[in-house]
């Protein structure tokens, strides 16, 4: 086998390595080891029912310079997602679908929603540019960042997947490699639902006012 050969060889083994890495993070989550998909909807919404361990403290910074907690927003369901303002594709439409979502709410009922966006890319997104990425999608949706030690545990605590990915021969440098879920975080802290991307912005609305509709009657 000539040295050509042995080295497109050698590389096709190391790519295909690190897409399995890459992807064994998320396999778990994604195959329902934190939720049950009931179907209800057929666009790949998952309700979850029972105990997750998913959510929990974290400190960043919105674009005013103003500390943002999950106590932040007393009474209010958080409705999160983790992404980049450089992202291509996914993030754009994942908040694009959380946007129309939020538009099909009545206003009592998106009153007591609080989006947010955080960035896993803190050394690009710094508060102004989540605050104009998050202001592009909806008014309500608030931007967030912080240090990288700040982002990883807030990233930890939901068991978000993140990497790095080099393009150098592109003029940005880098893109980031990350999960995409939209995470409903009922106002006791624990995980209410969660939605896939590319999942239809009526079957979400639809989940989020069952949810809060139930809470509110209980209440």
């Amino acid at each position: 086998m000539t040295r050509k050969w042995m080295s497109l060889l050698g590389g096709l083994a190391v790519i295909a390595a690190v897409i399995a890495i890459g992807l064994l993070p998320r396999l778990g989550f994604l195959s329902g080891g934190e939720g049950t998909d009931d179907g209800s909807h057929g666009t790949g919404l998952t309700a979850t029912t029972g105990e997750a361990d998913i959510g929990g403290p974290f400190t960043l910074v919105n674009g005013a310079g103003e500390t943002v907690t999950e106590s932040s927003f007393p009474g209010r369901y958080l409705l999160v997602y983790f992404g980049y303002t450089y992202c291509p594709d996914v993030c754009p439409t994942s908040l694009q679908t959380m946007a129309l979502a939020l538009e099909r709410l009545d206003p009592a009922l998106l009153d007591r929603v609080q989006p947010l966006f955080i960035t896993v890319d803190p050394a690009r997104d710094d508060r102004a540019a989540v605050a104009d990425y998050a202001a592009a999608f909806h008014p309500r949706l608030v931007g967030l960042t912080g240090t990288p030690d700040q982002v990883a545990a807030a990233a930890s605590t939901y068991r978000v997947y993140y990497a790095k990915v080099e393009q150098p021969e592109s003029a940005i440098g880098y893109l980031m490699d990350h999960s995409a879920i939209t995470y409903l975080m009922a106002p006791d802290g624990s995980l209410a639902a969660f939605f896939r991307h590319g999942s239809d912005p009526e079957a979400m609305a639809d989940e989020m006012r069952v949810i809060l509709g139930a809470a509110g009657a209980q209440g």
